[in-house]
């Protein structure tokens, strides 16, 4: 532990450290630079000038397995937020691999280390949605757990020290992502905000199988049906890793008025390593507002 950093689950600002790295994504900057530059086609300056505020709440599905597999869809979704303008805040709920913490959790206060530099937790914004939605502030969830960590680089190197909100998500039943999405969208508001739920589609089934079963969700999550989306994955016993996160961003985004739902990018882990017996599915998606048409 380095000299002044204490310890993540103390009950004082802490500073979370990368668990994911070297292993999701490379450990060191240069290599991690060059990687984040691969997935998006192009460097930062190669994106355009940097973006004026965002005008509006986004939100955002991203995968988070490692960068060789998924990270060209995740940058795809970046690029995406790159072009509508940088947000005040990131709110990232992550999918609950471990089964750490409560129906969902939200991070305490402090700093999440990259190897690119640090990202504060914006604590106001944090504070008020745990109130909002009745969630405990634990950093144990955390500790082990790289959903939320895996899109941090992206957000460090297009946005530098962003705020950001990590929380994982555990819970999934219908009632419940409702009432946090609803819960969640009331202290957004206006607040320009990007709404990320990070997570993974189908896992470890046959190519074609695993694109059924993706579709089928996919067609329910651009309708922004919550209840259908729910229904399918369990009747077509879909292995989405984070379907509370993405129930919740469904609620939060009908309340919100972010109809405007667009599938940027799908891909699966065979298109990249050749195997098509046991793939994972990946999909970047975006919600916004939609424009008025004169």
């Amino acid at each position: 532990m380095e000299k002044g950093q204490v310890p993540y689950n103390a009950g004082v600002m802490a500073v979370r450290t990368p668990v994911a790295a070297g292993t999701f994504y490379p450990a060191h900057p240069g290599q991690l630079t060059r990687e984040l530059e691969t997935c998006l086609g192009t460097t930062r300056e190669g994106l355009g000038p940097a973006p004026g505020p965002l005008a509006t709440a986004v939100g955002l599905i991203l995968p988070h397995a490692g960068y060789r597999y998924s990270g060209p869809v995740a940058a795809l979704g970046y690029r995406t937020l790159w072009a509508l303008g940088r947000p005040q805040a990131v709110i990232i709920l992550g999918t609950n691999h471990t089964g750490l913490g409560g129906p969902i959790s939200f991070a305490g206060p402090g700093e999440w280390a990259t190897p690119l530099g640090p990202l504060p937790v914006h604590e106001e914004l944090t504070r008020a949605l745990a109130a909002a939605t009745g969630a405990e502030r634990s950093d144990t969830p955390f500790r082990e757990e790289h959903s939320v960590e895996v899109q941090l680089p992206f957000l460090q190197y297009l946005f530098g020290p962003i705020p950001i909100v990590p929380a994982v998500v555990r819970e999934l039943s219908p009632e419940f992502c409702r009432e946090v999405g609803q819960a969640m969208a009331g202290v957004v508001g206006r607040t320009p905000v990007a709404l990320i739920a990070s997570t993974d589609f189908s896992h470890y089934e046959p190519d074609q199988v695993a694109r059924e079963k993706d579709r089928r969700a996919l067609a329910h999550i651009l309708n922004l049906d919550l209840e259908g989306f729910l229904e399918a994955v369990l009747r077509h016993r879909i292995s989405i890793c984070g379907v509370g996160t993405i129930g919740i961003l469904i609620s939060a985004a009908r309340t919100l008025g972010l109809l405007g739902a667009e599938l940027l990018a799908y891909r699966t882990s065979g298109e990249v390593v050749g195997m098509l017996d046991q793939v994972v599915g990946y999909a970047a998606v975006m919600f916004r507002e939609v424009e008025e048409v004169a």
